[in-house]
């Protein structure tokens, strides 16, 4: 059967997370990074502090510098009749550096909306790479799944 094409309010939910992150972040385009996990989507970026505005970290109690990021993830269920859902979930999650150096993420909850998503703040070091693992478990889900991204992060 050949999933029907999904409404204008359904494509609104589908994307209202991201259009929350990056009205939150009031940052320039950057492309939507996600990856399949069985019936579930996880949506992700990471983006710099600096980018926040000064209202918007104070808000959400981030730091605003050079050297910080956050990692924000999503989760949406895909159903049997073609839409998506979001989804809350339990997750930990950590990033280690190239020397082992582990920071564990402390996630916070933000919902808006339908919307729900996930950020935590992280220090870096210009242009060091950093290796993130994430375990979910979406809400109503039978199993855990990992996330892990390789990433490069400049200060800015």
């Amino acid at each position: 059967m050949k999933p029907m094409p999904l409404t204008l309010l359904e494509r609104q939910r589908w994307l209202a997370p991201f259009a929350c992150l990056l009205a939150l972040l009031a940052l320039p385009a950057q492309a939507q990074l996600s990856e399949r996990y069985g019936p579930y989507e996880l949506h992700y970026s990471v983006v710099n502090t600096s980018f926040l505005a000064p209202e918007i970290a104070a808000r959400y109690q981030l730091t605003r510098g050079r050297n910080y990021a956050i990692l924000n993830l999503a989760v949406r269920e895909h159903l049997d009749d073609g839409s998506t859902e979001a989804r809350a979930m339990r997750l930990q999650g950590s990033a280690t550096d190239l020397l082992n150096k582990q920071q564990v993420l402390d996630f916070q909850e933000i919902r808006e909306g339908s919307a729900i998503y996930y950020i935590a703040e992280f220090r870096f070091i210009d242009e060091e790479w950093l290796r993130f693992e994430v375990d979910f478990r979406p809400e109503g889900g039978t199993r855990s799944y990992r996330f892990e991204l390789r990433k490069q992060l400049y200060e800015n």
